[in-house]
């Protein structure tokens, strides 16, 4: 059997993040709550989407590749640190991004300019149907062109990406260890495109058996992501040898939060925002971690977290998606 470290990873994160307590909070909702700082991975503005690019970014190397294209909303993380990755590693980045032409660059979108991609942006009702046309589109234009194009699929969530999850986990283990812990109740963290919680689920089946991995959707359904995220965590398994499978109906998801749409602040994910940094000092983002500790909080009060569990919630970044909302965010 093999594990992350049998494959090959170029570092960009600095890692490893720490596990920060959340004591006012925790005295607050009657849990022990405490987040993995994945927003301070650090490369390219932070956030969970490092350490799938960690691996992704081996295998775009390793394949000669000098022009990566992806996919995400107007403000994904995910491109931004996409388009950071390109920049280190000397190749272009196209963003085919969901959302029409904005009036203003803000938050990702300034950060994605900065990083100097070429953007193009797909109106939300036609996004599905053309966005993987568009991306292959992309890529035979760059090999007219007598470039090599690497595909990075939405959120970086592939099999490969997962194991940068699957790797956090064990980072997590041995820094609860160091201290003297016990393995957490539940993880819990927002899921966009299901890298993070595939790599979460198999990573917690082979080391936390115990340990409910709760995923906050923030923008599909759960049917759909109880079928991708099991496929994508079994995937990783086999590219591991671990005889761990994830069963689609064993997978946590809660799907309330998502409000009106993906990308869009909910008034729940606002508030939750705002008491992050009014009790902690810790900024959260209104497109997904925001809307999954409003998740968290929903899942205290029904008593699905009860009282005294020991949480971690993985704070997957975002901040640069808070500046585009200020209006928003200041009227809840």
């Amino acid at each position: 059997m093999k594990t992350p470290a049998d494959f090959p990873r170029l570092s960009l994160g600095f890692l490893p993040t720490p596990i920060e307590p959340l004591k006012r909070l925790s005295a607050e909702l009657g849990i022990d709550l405490a987040l993995k700082r994945d927003d301070f991975t650090g490369f390219g503005g932070g956030g969970n989407k490092v350490r799938k690019l960690e691996f992704l970014m081996a295998e775009a190397v390793a394949a000669g590749a000098n022009v990566l294209i992806t996919t995400g909303g107007h403000q994904s993380n995910h491109a931004r640190m996409v388009a950071a990755a390109a920049r280190r590693f000397g190749m272009e980045a196209v963003l085919v991004l969901r959302g029409n032409p904005p009036t203003a660059y803000q938050g990702n979108l300034l950060l994605d300019r900065l990083f100097g991609a070429t953007l193009e942006f797909l109106e939300p009702t036609e996004y599905f149907t053309l966005v993987e046309p568009r991306m292959a589109a992309h890529a035979e234009a760059a090999r007219a062109a007598g470039k090599v194009p690497f595909i990075i699929p939405l959120g970086g969530a592939t099999p490969t990406g997962a194991l940068g999850y699957v790797r956090a986990v064990e980072e997590m283990d041995a820094q609860l260890k160091a201290d003297g812990l016990p393995p957490p109740d539940a993880i819990v963290a927002p899921t966009g495109s299901g890298g993070t919680l595939a790599g979460l689920a198999l990573g917690a089946a082979r080391h936390w058996p115990k340990t409910r991995i709760i995923g906050i959707s923030v923008s599909r359904d759960r049917a759909w992501f109880q079928a991708r995220i099991a496929a994508m965590a079994n995937d990783t398994a086999a590219l591991l040898e671990w005889p761990e499978r994830i069963e689609p109906a064993a997978l946590e998801i809660e799907d309330g939060y998502v409000g009106s749409a993906y990308g869009v602040p909910s008034p729940g994910g606002n508030a939750a925002v705002a008491r992050l940094a009014a009790t902690e000092g810790v900024l959260l983002d209104p497109v997904y971690t925001g809307k999954a500790m409003d998740g968290l909080f929903g899942l205290v009060a029904s008593g699905s977290l009860p009282q005294g569990a020991r949480v971690i919630f993985v704070h997957c970044g975002g901040s640069p998606a808070l500046y585009p909302f200020a209006d928003s965010l200041l009227a809840s």
